[in-house]
């Protein structure tokens, strides 16, 4: 990618240049970043365009999912012919971010987050922003993070409900670090919620709450990437736009107790508290468990006797009845219209193959 004139990125950035906590010198370093985004549904999209607008030098996306109907009331990067196309989302946002900055370099992951790709994918980030759906992947993320100190921002937004919480973890002794150590998301919540959780299938969600969340992580990160990490919020903050209420809980250190921080137990990095099904909400299952190349183009032509195929390079779309089975290259499928994970597992076992 050919570099912007210098001149022409003075002017691209002026308004922002001129804001005394990011200057000349902090401009330069948001170009010289890199950052990792997981998940580019409705928060993620908000987000990689800020930081993409922002002039951050390179983002990395990373996404399971694809773009349907109803994501466009409030996933700013997508619209209608990418719903029609049902496009990867990562790959959707890639071309959207494109148009908007050429300057930033974008690299795109149609991936789900495990312990096996998760260095490979977040290795060279410099910060990772959270902008998932699920507390199993972001329980994956702060054992990663934890373990090799490597900063995220937690944010999460349902109903008119929006909340952002900064990780700075525990550096090893022989690494330098320019800020004392914050809480762990393990810190806070020792514990997944367990039972039924509110997701945007069941209590809807505000666009307004989702550009609140995005916005509050992205600011963060431009702090943290422009090297003034001391200040960055060192709480836990939650506001519910709809009703008024707002509540922080502090973050300010480790807990001395914590499995994570303190025993570096790293149950999720193991892959020892995944399951190889998952429910990944809207009556839908995702299965993960098998890790083998398939050709979709093959996959297409067996399965159009069967019922209606959509396919392209990146995933294959086939409707049974009131299911739809989403494949992708790796192996890995999207079920919807049920959450009965033996059913899935007959699906998949039926249409794709064990």
């Amino acid at each position: 990618m050919p570099a912007s004139p210098a001149n022409d990125l003075q002017d691209r950035y002026s308004r922002q240049i001129l804001f005394p906590g990011i200057g000349q010198g902090g401009q330069q370093r948001l170009r010289e970043a890199r950052a990792a985004v997981i998940g580019v549904g409705a928060t993620g999209a908000a987000t990689a365009q800020l930081l993409a607008r922002a002039g951050v030098g390179q983002l990395t996306l990373i996404d399971r999912d694809f773009v349907e109907p109803s994501n466009l009331q409030r996933q700013v990067l997508f619209d209608e012919e990418d719903a029609r196309d049902a496009l990867p989302k990562a790959i959707a946002a890639q071309r959207k971010l494109a148009g908007i900055n050429s300057d930033c370099k974008v690299i795109a992951h149609v991936a789900d987050l495990v312990p096996g790709n998760i260095d490979e994918l977040l290795r060279d980030a410099d910060l990772v922003l959270d902008c998932t759906d699920n507390f199993e992947t972001r329980y994956l993320l702060n054992d990663y993070a934890v373990s090799t100190g490597k900063p995220w921002i937690y944010a999460a937004a349902v109903g008119g409900y929006a909340a952002t919480m900064n990780i700075l973890p525990r550096r090893e002794a022989d690494q330098a670090a320019p800020y004392e150590p914050t809480a762990c998301l393990a810190c806070i919540f020792p514990a997944p919620p367990t039972g039924p959780v509110e997701t945007c299938d069941t209590a809807g969600i505000l666009s307004t709450a989702v550009n609140l969340a995005a916005s509050l992580q992205t600011t963060e990160a431009l702090k943290f990437l422009t090297g003034q990490p001391q200040l960055m919020r060192r709480t836990l903050v939650s506001y519910d736009l709809w009703t008024g209420d707002f509540a922080e809980v502090k973050t300010t250190r480790p807990r001395t107790s914590c499995e994570i921080c303190a025993a570096r137990d790293f149950r999720y990095l193991a892959g020892e508290s995944r399951p190889h099904i998952t429910l990944c909400g809207r009556n839908s299952v995702q299965i993960h468990e098998h890790h083998r190349p398939l050709e979709l183009a093959s996959l297409a032509e067996r399965l159009k006797p069967l019922g209606p195929v959509r396919s392209n390079d990146l995933l294959l779309r086939f409707s049974y009845g009131e299911y739809t089975l989403t494949v992708f290259p790796d192996g890995r499928a999207l079920i919807q219209g049920t959450t009965d994970t033996a059913l899935a597992r007959s699906l998949y076992a039926r249409f794709i193959g064990s």
